[in-house]
């Protein structure tokens, strides 16, 4: 880990996530040949590409990790790449020669759902986000604990939502039964939350964002709005529209780089008469810029 110890490399790692910030790590996995890091060295990068902590070399790698790290925190992901330090020209002269393989993985604070209203949509919403590590909140005034077990708040004195609160990070399905749409969806949507999904048929959708509109909710608004909410996966149940919705939510959740199609033809393996084929895997090859 170079110089820094790994008491400091967790020290600066949780100061940054405990400040509200959402960094990546690159960790050199392999080298190859001259490289200055070694295996095991870290650096923590924000949002903005800037190192923060640590080293993993200079020049190409810094730059490149940097470049890397903004894509990985745009969407979430992680990657593995090879850079190839033969491009990369010291100031006298010399190339340094031979590869890094550096991880380089989001560490994000961890995403919220907020639900307004009950019935066993929402208590299957709040199940899957817990078992998938988010931040729970569910303001209903049935919102008990025998029927919310797993929230990690639970709001049943606001009946205009006023304490309904959420940011950027906040995936919020409104399940009111067609009781509060309008008041739910007029109170979160100009806090810009990262998902609003409202659980309503293609005509009740229709009518609530209408009036929405009426009243001056702005249309870039009410385009955010996921209505009705879920994925056409021909759900049925209330546990299968449970599972549509939180399906959208981590869909957005990762980010661009999804396609919501079959994984079997995105990342499958390939059957033809010639036989079996595997498909490479996932290591991004990169060259230090000339």
């Amino acid at each position: 880990m170079g110089s820094a110890s790994a008491q400091e490399f967790v020290g600066a790692l949780d100061a940054r996530l405990r400040a509200g910030e959402n960094v990546a790590v690159a960790t050199v996995v392999r080298i190859e040949g001259s490289a200055s890091a070694k295996p095991g060295a870290k650096s923590i990068v924000d949002a903005q590409g800037r190192t923060v902590f640590g080293w993993i070399g200079g020049g190409c790698a810094e730059s490149t990790v940097r470049d890397v790290a903004r894509e990985v925190l745009a969407d979430g992901s992680s990657r593995l790449i090879r850079l190839d330090l033969d491009d990369e020209v010291l100031g006298v002269g010399m190339p340094c020669g031979g590869y890094m393989e550096i991880y380089i993985e989001a560490m994000m604070q961890a995403p919220k759902l907020l639900v307004l209203g009950h019935g066993v949509i929402a208590e299957t919403l709040v199940s899957f986000a817990d078992a998938l590590g988010f931040h729970t909140t569910v303001n209903d005034a049935l919102a008990t604990p025998e029927a919310f077990p797993q929230a990690d708040v639970r709001v049943t004195q606001d009946p205009d939502y006023a304490k309904a609160e959420c940011d950027a990070r906040t995936y919020v399905v409104i399940a009111t039964q067609h009781k509060s749409d309008y008041e739910a969806l007029q109170r979160v949507l100009r806090q810009a939350p990262a998902y609003v999904g409202l659980v309503a048929s293609r005509k009740r959708s229709a009518l609530v964002l209408e009036r929405l509109h009426e009243d001056g909710m702005p249309l870039e608004l009410l385009r955010r709005v996921a209505a009705p909410a879920g994925l056409d996966v021909g759900a049925v149940t209330p546990q299968e529209i449970a599972l549509s919705i939180f399906a959208e939510i981590v869909q957005r959740w990762r980010g661009a780089r999804t396609t919501g199609r079959p994984l079997m033809e995105v990342k499958g393996v390939q059957i033809s008469d010639a036989g079996v084929e595997v498909p490479e895997g996932p290591l991004e090859s990169a060259k230090c810029p000339s």
